[in-house]
Formats: structure tokens, sequence, C-alpha cells
């Protein structure tokens, strides 16, 4: 069978039908296990289900008569609609109170955490991407925390945020601070600990991006910036930071990913 008999016209065009049945498995599996599932979810949540059978004579949290919402409650589900969307975006009631708050921490995570973590990521890559001897090393222990497990991660932090012997306590004492305060439990210090835990983890992983950018930039041009006599702080301006705009762009957008995906 030769590959003119796979492809049919249409519009005028030869077209072969072969990518198409190609991706079909992985359609297949898209479907059932993204936009299923999410589509489900989307109804399930305009379906007001009663925690237990209704009593017939009380009024209940629909406002209405006991006995007409005990019989929609045994014939199935009752469709509310948009109602929990409704008092989920309404500040006054309690899931709304939530809601805001969860949006406003989280907002305020990556307003933080995604620049500082770029920032520090663009310095270690600018800081090993040399050629001296055990340079490895330095870069293996700034990857370091990306490949460590979230649980241990955390192990290690605790001892940093332990209130009467824990490292950071111990370090503010040094200016004066007498605690001691525990981090992770104060509602006004336990965002700030889960910030420094992210960037600490962060960084090292964006640091790879920018250090493979910087190895494929052209090293003519800084040759031409060193005979126009341009310093560091110059080429970094002015060369580097341009040549890696797309690189900044892709970090950027796996950052704010990444921040937002924490939201719970």
């Amino acid at each position: 069978m030769t590959a003119q008999s796979w492809t049919f016209r249409w519009r005028g065009k030869r077209v072969s039908p072969l990518p198409y049945l190609l991706i079909l498995p992985t359609l297949f599996f898209v479907v059932l296990f993204t936009l299923y599932p999410t589509t489900q979810v989307l109804r399930q949540s305009q379906l007001y289900f009663h925690p237990s059978r209704p009593d017939r004579s009380r009024l209940t949290d629909l406002n209405l008569p006991g006995i007409e919402e005990a019989n929609r409650s045994i014939r199935g589900p009752y469709d509310v609609g948009m109602a929990y969307f409704v008092a989920m975006f309404d500040a006054g009631t309690a899931e709304g109170e939530t809601f805001w708050l969860v949006l406003r921490n989280t907002l305020v995570y990556a307003a933080v955490t995604v620049p500082i973590s770029m920032a520090l990521a663009f310095g270690f890559a600018l800081l090993v991407n040399r050629q001296v001897r055990r340079i490895g090393l330095a870069r293996v222990a700034l990857f370091y925390p990306t490949m460590l497990p979230m649980v241990s991660a955390a192990t290690i932090w605790l001892f940093f945020f332990t209130p009467d012997y824990g490292l950071w306590n111990s370090a503010l004492r040094l200016f004066g601070y007498s605690g001691p305060e525990n981090w992770v439990i104060n509602r006004d210090l336990a965002l700030p600990a889960l910030m420094i835990v992210a960037i600490w983890k962060d960084a090292g992983y964006f640091m790879i991006f920018y250090l493979a950018g910087l190895q494929n930039l052209p090293k003519e041009i800084y040759e031409a910036a060193d005979l126009d006599g341009a310093g560091w702080l110059a080429r970094t301006v002015r060369i580097t930071l341009p040549l890696l705009r797309r690189t900044t762009l892709f970090v950027s957008v796996v950052a704010l990913i990444s921040s937002f995906q924490n939201i719970d």
C-alpha cells in the first residue's frame, strides 16, 4: 500500500488522514480524563444535595416549605444554577469571605515569590556560567533544593522555624529580637514563611533555564563589547538581558502557573 492511497482530496487539496488517526489515542485520553471530568465538575457544582432525608415539617436552607423540598430531595438533586458561585463571589457570605481571602493571599504570594525567584535565578546563572574548576559542584548545590521532595524541604525548614531553638529566631536575636515566635502557626507570619521556602526551592529550578540561555548566547557580541570598553554591568543590562527576553518570558509564565497552583 502506497502513501498515495492514504490521501483524499478536500477543497482541491490532497489531505492525508494519517496524522489525525495518530492523534486519536491521545485525544481519547484527553477527553476521558480532562474534558469529561471538567464538565462533570461544572455540572455537579450547580446541584444541591440534601445532607440527609429532610424533615417535611421544617423550613430548609433553600427557604422552601419542608414538604416541597422533601419531595424534590427524594426525587433527586435540586438544580440551583449559579447560586453557589454567586455566594462565592459575595464578600458578605462566609464562602465569599474565604474565597476573597484565599485569592488575596495567592496574589500576594505570586507577586512576591515570582520576581524574587527569577532575580535570584538570573544571578545564580551568571555566577555559575563560567569555566572554572569545580563549578559543577556550585551548580549542583544551587539546584539541589529543587530535587528535594516537599516533605524533606518542609522538615529542613521546620528546624529553621522552630520557636525555641530554630536557626531563624536565633539569628533574629542577634539583632535584638526577643522571641520565641512560631512562624508556622502565626497567621501574620505563615505566608512569609511559605514564601521563603518557595523561593528557596524555585530559584535553583529557574536557574537551569537561564543558564541554558546564557550558554547559547553568541560570544562575538561580548567580544565586540569588550573591545568597546563596556563593563560588566553594561554588558548585562544592554546585551544579556535583551537577548534572554524569550527565556525570561518562559520562566515568568512557568513561575506564575506554579505560584497559582499553590492556591490550596
